[in-house]
């Protein structure tokens, strides 16, 4: 694939602060709400003619970059016959383009989708496998700055500053949480403590000694480290605790206020999805009244998920986003899955001109959401078909223990299975177990259950039932 060098025009030069993690060269300004930095001023603070314009030079670029250097974007333009330099003149022609898709990813795996050549790939993640290939995002050297870029905006909006000791509990690896949230804070000036996931006694004891002032983990797992600190008798009004900034799972606002209350920190919503850059997407501010998305990088839109028809501001349906500046792996209406809404009105912090997406509400498709962890449960029944060589009756559970999510599975005894002997038996759920946790990355319970104790909807076993306490709104 080739890739045009004359559309580099079209990338923030904004976002050439420093290197990745290098010096700060930021031009800062103070909101009006919280007295908190505004890390691009420039970008953040657009009107909305601006933020339009903007948007709509950028798709033009974009679009046209797709056509010549992605077979499977130009393949789809001709099917509709659509050419990018005559039929696209306003933000509305993008309505007359397909969607892409989860599975398109998965099956230009794993990188018949970048639109530039390997070599100048400097970077590469993947989802998970757990919608049969994973979904492989590429960077570019100009990619990761803006990345970094966008998260030190979220970041700053929460209130982390270079003062700050920041403890990213966040999964590193081939996902991108972990790192993308590391390069932003870096960026920022703030000190990084990347203890990734898990061993909570030990992530209490980091927050004890390195004095970490922010927190960033998943909603549930800061009431999981607040649980733990309980029971180790632990008073948070002695660390150093601030902020909170949590992603990765829908939460409520009951859930932020028992953050807030337990761990004595102001806790602050963010969102960001990996095909599209990883965090940094949107996140909200100290005001806590919605995520600011990053519109001069993404174009989002809300359609019914049924239908596909754009739905108005305010109201709810699936998020689409279109990439603006991505140079490896841009996307064209991209369907994340997520529910949520673009918020109404203008926030109280200086961002006036950018819309605010909504807490999320869900998903919409099949895949569910166990510890920041997107899992379809119909992979889970494919797995356990090749242990087993044949289809077991399976149910995959969520439940709750204290704040912490737990996965389960319940499969039906059958016949065979109940004469097994119980060696056998107790081998098979080792197996189920084992296999399972290296193909999503949670370790589950694995129960042998009775045909009756699976649950029915219409006279058909549900492949999922979520039996964690339903939070209030």
């Amino acid at each position: 694939m080739g890739f045009d060098t004359d559309t580099d025009t079209d990338t923030d030069t904004d976002t050439d602060t420093g290197e990745v993690a290098g010096v700060i060269q930021p031009n800062l300004t103070v909101n009006q709400g919280e007295n908190m930095p505004i890390w691009e001023p420039a970008k953040e603070c657009m009107s909305r003619d601006e933020v339009r314009q903007l948007q709509l030079e950028r798709l033009q670029a974009t679009l046209n970059r797709v056509y010549r250097n992605v077979s499977f974007y130009r393949k789809m333009f001709d099917r509709i016959g659509f050419v990018p330099e005559d039929d696209f003149a306003d933000l509305q022609d993008l309505q007359r383009l397909p969607f892409t898709t989860s599975r398109d990813l998965s099956d230009s795996y794993p990188y018949a989708m970048f639109a530039v050549p390997l070599r100048e790939v400097v970077r590469v993640h993947s989802s998970s496998a757990t919608t049969g290939n994973p979904r492989v995002v590429g960077y570019t050297r100009r990619d990761l700055k803006t990345w970094s870029t966008l998260v030190a905006r979220i970041l700053s909006a929460a209130g982390v500053d270079t003062e700050d000791v920041i403890q990213v509990t966040f999964a590193y690896g081939l996902m991108t949480g972990g790192l993308g949230i590391q390069y932003g804070a870096e960026l920022i000036g703030a000190s990084v403590l990347p203890t990734s996931v898990g061993r909570t006694e030990r992530q209490v004891r980091i927050m004890q000694d390195f004095r970490t002032s922010v927190l960033v983990s998943t909603p549930s797992y800061a009431l999981l480290i607040a649980d733990r600190m309980e029971q180790l008798g632990i008073d948070p009004k002695t660390l150093s605790l601030k902020y909170c900034v949590c992603a990765g799972e829908p939460w409520t606002e009951a859930m932020r206020l028992e953050i807030e209350q337990r761990l004595f920190v102001r806790a602050t919503d963010n969102y960001g999805i990996s095909e599209v850059i990883g965090p940094g997407v949107a996140g909200e501010c100290l005001e806590q009244t919605g995520m600011h998305l990053a519109e001069d990088h993404f174009y989002a839109e809300i359609i019914d998920p049924v239908s596909g028809r754009v739905l108005e501001e305010g109201e709810e349906g699936e998020l689409v986003l279109t990439t603006l500046t991505r140079e490896a792996l841009p996307l064209i209406r991209y369907r994340t899955g997520d529910v949520c809404s673009i918020l109404p009105g203008s926030c109280a912090c200086g961002r006036t001109g950018v819309r605010r997406l909504s807490r999320l509400r869900g998903r919409c498709d099949d895949v569910v959401i166990i510890k920041g962890i997107n899992i379809i449960p119909a992979r889970i029944g494919d797995l356990l078909e090749r242990i087993r060589g044949e289809r077991m009756l399976y149910q995959v559970v969520a439940t709750r223990e204290g704040h912490s999510d737990q996965l389960e599975i319940w499969i039906a005894v059958t016949e065979e299975l109940f004469f097994d002997k119980m060696r056998e038996q107790r081998t098979l759920v080792d197996v189920i177990r084992n296999k399972v946790s290296n193909f999503i990355g949670i370790t589950p319970r694995v129960r042998l259950v009775e045909k009756s104790s699976l649950q029915e909807e219409n006279g058909v076993v549900k492949l999922f039932v979520d039996l964690r306490a339903a939070p209030a709104a």
